[in-house]
């Protein structure tokens, strides 16, 4: 498992006027929490590190969709990157699955996981690419039907995991940010859709939950 950067509880972020907001946004951002340039940069040393325990065999990127796509969008870049510069490169193709298991900021009883119908994973190296792990019951679910495609190899690769008594103790291959038991928006995170076009991670204000609730 690689080293992961732990966000403490007490870190509150940095204040939104530092940083390029939407002007639709900026009445429902309280706080700046992960700004994109550090996300950029830990995705960077990711790809790095999955290159090193992945790169001997075929890899199938997998998008877990909707919050994942601009993760597994950068990270691919550097993944790309890393195949053409590099003294080794293996060939790289993509497959996509949608979850959802969130309804407001609570996650739902039941998880919808759309488009099972995957490439052929049997013998491949398959690599998760999700955006956020909370409890790990969602991850769970996934990773046991792609064990029946029979795959030589799965790992997962989360840009957050967030710390929280619900957690089973899951903990995926690779992880970006480790942060505490936030509501996070920004980089493809949402809240009912809105706020997937804010480039930075950030904290919403309790009335913007409320404006925005369905």
């Amino acid at each position: 498992m690689s080293l992961q950067q732990q966000i403490k509880d007490e870190d509150s972020g940095y204040n939104k006027n530092l940083f390029c907001i939407p002007k639709h946004y900026e009445e429902d951002i309280e706080r700046v929490f992960i700004p994109h340039g550090l996300i950029l940069d830990r995705t960077e040393r990711l790809a790095r590190d999955i290159m090193q325990d992945m790169g001997s065999h075929h890899i199938v990127a997998l998008c877990v969709l909707k919050g994942g796509y601009k993760f597994f969008a950068d990270l691919l870049d550097h993944i790309k990157a890393l195949n053409q510069n590099g003294d080794k490169s293996v060939p790289i193709t993509v497959d996509f699955v949608r979850i959802k298991s969130y309804c407001n900021d609570s996650p739902t009883q039941k998880i919808s996981i759309v488009g099972e119908e995957l490439s052929a994973l049997n013998g491949k190296n398959v690599l998760v690419v999700e955006d956020i792990i909370e409890t790990g019951r969602t991850m769970k679910a996934l990773l046991s039907k792609l064990k029946d495609k029979e795959p030589k190899m799965i790992r997962v690769v989360s840009l957050l995991i967030k710390m929280t008594n619900q957690s089973p103790g899951y903990r995926p291959d690779y992880i970006g940010f480790e942060i505490p038991d936030k509501f996070v928006v920004g980089y493809a995170l949402d809240y009912n859709e809105y706020f997937r076009d804010l480039n930075h991670i950030c904290i919403l204000k309790e009335k913007a939950k409320e404006k925005y609730k369905i």
